[in-house]
């Protein structure tokens, strides 16, 4: 695997009473057996799709295909979306520099710049709209349904911009669609639109909803946008369900493991807010994506968990005391990658004089590095809960590895608390009352 996960300073034989006994975790790792079988079921059923997306190729042509023709002429390309309908391109289009000052592949230059709209906000979306040369700029449109306001009002604003400008021939070159296949009898307002406008429109998976959704086309073609190895983010991704098609229990597959850990804290040791802090700017975008994975999978009839983004270093200044000293009830995931060596190097001659000799001759990697040991010591020192997961290398494969191995442990974590990780009817129930308020507005 790309990267190692290790959950000794989860333990009460690390920590004291706020860790699980080895008894905690045995006790719901018996428990995911069975839901590990399943697993393996639906993989050879075909019934859990998102299992079998690793395999798929056919779409990386059609995306790639289509991506290159919405490109011909282009100079920024515009991904309409929300939740997870963006934020897991996000994710990975920041393992390609996106949303990192001065961090991007040396031939993106010759790509069109990416943009992610994912909220809406009328003010963003005025400027945004009179601000773009529309003649050079493209618009990929995503939403599983067909029928999210928000993205629906983005893409219709958009529409109206360019036909405005007299580029109303231009608009099947200008626009992209990706949303559900037609269905009879089932509304689909953007695929409606789509084809009344003569828009190319790519099929999003009908059995991936939007938060799994990241490694389908909806996180390829941003992958493809910044000049990412699609393939690769997916070999990771297989390595992980490999590894699910080997385990022979629970307690030899790292997901369960993990699944095991954060619902056994928040059970037995009150631990049920979960902070997800890696280590490093290309990763940001993964907290938040997971925050939601996390949050909209399991939060459901008053149960789940409270999941929180942090990045680390910056967030050891504006977080730390809060963890090291607050209440007792979140558990730290660090994600850390290697990175002794990296970056410039500091003269001795300025660190003496500041009266920071530490700092002389080590590079700004040396120092991050040194953080990401200090700060998991200083959580086991003060008696919480912290995990550790290790990438050797981060590149496509070991950021393919890592998104499957979280949507697989929320979806354990799901079976564990006895909710379903895949509906949200919280969020239907708001969006429904949405429209009757808008509707009320006449």
């Amino acid at each position: 695997m790309a990267f190692v996960q290790a959950i000794e300073g989860c333990m009460e034989a690390a920590i004291g009473g706020s860790g699980l006994t080895q008894s905690m975790l045995d006790d719901r790792l018996a428990k995911l057996d069975t839901a590990l079988a399943t697993l393996k079921t639906r993989h050879e059923d075909g019934s859990l799709p998102l299992l079998r997306v690793p395999e798929q190729t056919q779409d990386l042509d059609a995306a790639a295909d289509a991506l290159q023709k919405l490109s011909a002429g282009a100079k920024t390309l515009v991904f309409f979306g929300t939740g997870g309908s963006s934020l897991g391109g996000q994710t990975i289009a920041q393992l390609g520099g996106w949303f990192i000052p001065g961090d991007q592949k040396s031939d993106q230059g010759r790509r069109p710049r990416t943009r992610f709209y994912d909220n809406l906000d009328p003010r963003t979306l005025r400027a945004t709209l009179s601000r773009l040369d529309l003649p050079t700029t493209r618009f990929i449109v995503i939403s599983k349904s067909g029928n999210t306001p928000e993205t629906l009002v983005q893409f219709f604003a958009a529409l109206q911009a360019v036909e405005a400008a007299g580029l109303e021939t231009k608009v099947p070159e200008l626009f992209l669609g990706l949303t559900e296949p037609g269905k009879s009898g089932v509304a689909n307002g953007l695929r409606a639109v789509c084809e009344a406008r003569s828009i190319p429109t790519l099929d999003h998976d009908p059995g991936i909803g939007g938060r799994y959704a990241g490694l389908t086309n909806v996180g390829m073609l941003p992958a493809l946008a910044r000049g990412l190895d699609a393939r690769a983010l997916r070999k990771g991704a297989g390595d992980v369900v490999a590894n699910l098609l080997s385990a022979g229990e629970a307690n030899a597959f790292a997901p369960a493991v993990g699944a095991a850990l954060s619902i056994g804290l928040a059970e037995e040791r009150g631990a049920r807010v979960q902070v997800m802090m890696p280590y490093g700017d290309r990763l940001q975008r993964f907290a938040d994506w997971y925050v939601q994975l996390a949050g909209e999978s399991l939060g459901k009839q008053g149960k789940g968990l409270t999941p929180v983004a942090a990045l680390g270093p910056v967030d050891q200044h504006s977080k730390l005391q809060f963890y090291l000293d607050g209440p007792p009830d979140h558990l730290i995931t660090v994600l850390r990658t290697k990175c002794d060596g990296l970056g410039p190097e500091i003269s001795s001659e300025l660190a003496e004089t500041a009266g920071a000799a530490y700092l002389g001759n080590r590079t700004a990697g040396d120092l991050v590095a040194a953080q990401q040991a200090a700060i998991p010591q200083a959580l086991v020192d003060a008696g919480r809960p912290v995990r550790t997961i290790d990438v050797e290398r981060l590149d496509e494969q070991a950021l393919g590895g890592l998104m499957m191995h979280f949507m697989l442990e929320t979806i354990l974590s799901g079976h564990l608390l006895g909710v379903d990780p895949f509906d949200q009817p919280a969020v239907e129930a708001g969006k429904i009352l949405t429209r009757r308020n808008l509707q009320d507005r006449r």
